[in-house]
């Protein structure tokens, strides 16, 4: 009977978890797409990269939505548990409430190493490719396409304008080109259409005209040149890119054990080595904190009797997001050198941890309303506060509906 409890509640908690990691990844990514696409297209680069750029950006809104996910899952897979009478089945068959977490607890080991994994290993490298690749776009290296009506510079001395572009920014139409030389030599073209071809050396590109007329200047010419073509190649000297910093640039971009060799390393200035030490210890409380949240979340699971609120649902994503955002305090006090980076984290997470097993002992072994219910309790009196301050004929529509 109880492998069949915990099969049953195992399917309960599934759901809702996979769920909330599919809707918080892809609510996340939609928001930044918006952001990103503006960024590519400001910069000229190509779509394509956006997609990349918000792949690296998985494995950070996933050690974001797991906690919030797990936490969901177990509260409602308890409610419903409450709420349908099975809770008090089970416990009446003699199985205790800790008893019943052990499902919850499985689930919180797989993700504790999952999320170990992530924020440890997984992206460090994910956050460095992301800068990477938009250090890329800014300076040019992933090809800059040429925006139609505009004036591109392409290296120092060569500045080109198209009206049109087809086949991905292959084919180039109504084209304007004005270049010069180390002589002072000038060159205006304009040409029908046009396209770019590589060349055996790595700096130069091959821009081939058709069908236009070239003016050439020069200070040795008292007259300019014309000339009427109907394929003419210029040279293109590609700028110089600049070279991507190293990864490890900051603490983020450190895997764990290279955030502790750093923390050792005295060679190192304070500073560096107390945002090391800080961001360790925000790791591992990501990671920890998914121990806890079995027993916060049966506690405000389990509504009054005869009673179905859903308060405790929204009270568990709210005392993730705020002891997250504590946590994230705590981090930087402690890579600013206030305290000591391990007290503040974990003396504020102490404190969560004793809240969550005080609740869940008051679920458990004591007699009375769940400590949900004073929450409720409160709610509806700041209801009817709130309910006293709207005019008699607010109030009388609110009725009405």
């Amino acid at each position: 009977m109880i492998n069949q409890i915990d099969r049953y509640i195992a399917r309960l908690i599934f759901t809702p978890l996979v769920a909330t990691l599919l809707v918080s990844a892809m609510l996340l990514l939609l928001d930044k797409m918006l952001k990103l696409f503006d960024f590519v297209m400001n910069e000229g680069g190509p779509v394509t990269v956006v997609w990349q750029m918000l792949g690296n950006l998985i494995p950070q809104y996933l050690s974001l939505g797991i906690p919030i996910g797990l936490m969901l899952g177990i509260v409602l897979t308890f409610r419903k548990l409450a709420t349908s009478s099975e809770f008090d089945a089970i416990a009446s068959a003699g199985i205790s409430h800790l008893r019943l977490l052990r499902v919850p607890l499985l689930y919180s080991v797989g993700l504790a190493l999952i999320t170990l994994w992530i924020v440890g290993f997984i992206q460090p490298y994910s956050r460095y490719a992301y800068e990477g690749l938009r250090f890329e776009l800014r300076s040019g290296a992933l090809g800059a396409s040429i925006k139609v009506g505009e004036f591109a510079h392409l290296g120092k001395r060569l500045t080109l304008r198209i009206e049109q572009s087809q086949n991905s920014g292959r084919d180039l139409m109504g084209i304007f080109a004005h270049a010069t030389s180390e002589d002072g030599a000038t060159l205006a073209v304009s040409a029908d259409r046009g396209t770019f071809l590589a060349t055996d050396d790595p700096d130069v590109i091959l821009f081939r005209l058709y069908n236009g007329i070239l003016v050439h200047q020069s200070p040795k010419q008292e007259q300019p040149r014309l000339l009427r073509f109907e394929q003419h190649d210029l040279p293109v000297d590609l700028p110089r890119m600049e070279i991507f910093r190293a990864r490890g640039g900051r603490e983020l971009e450190l895997t764990m054990p290279e955030l502790l060799a750093l923390r050792q390393d005295t060679g190192q200035d304070a500073a560096a080595r107390s945002q090391a030490w800080s961001n360790f210890h925000r790791r591992m409380i990501q990671v920890a904190v998914l121990f806890v949240i079995p027993f916060l979340g049966m506690a405000l699971a389990i509504p009054p009797k005869r009673q179905s609120s859903a308060l405790g649902v929204f009270a568990g994503v709210v005392s993730l997001v705020v002891y997250n955002e504590v946590s994230e305090f705590c981090e930087r006090l402690g890579a600013d050198g206030v305290a000591d980076a391990a007290l503040l984290q974990w003396g504020t997470f102490s404190v969560f941890v004793v809240s969550s097993l005080w609740l869940f002992y008051l679920v458990g072994h004591r007699v009375g309303d769940p400590p949900i219910g004073y929450l409720i309790r409160l709610g509806g009196r700041m209801a009817k506060i709130a309910l006293k301050l709207i005019p008699k004929r607010g109030r009388d529509w609110l009725a009405a509906g």
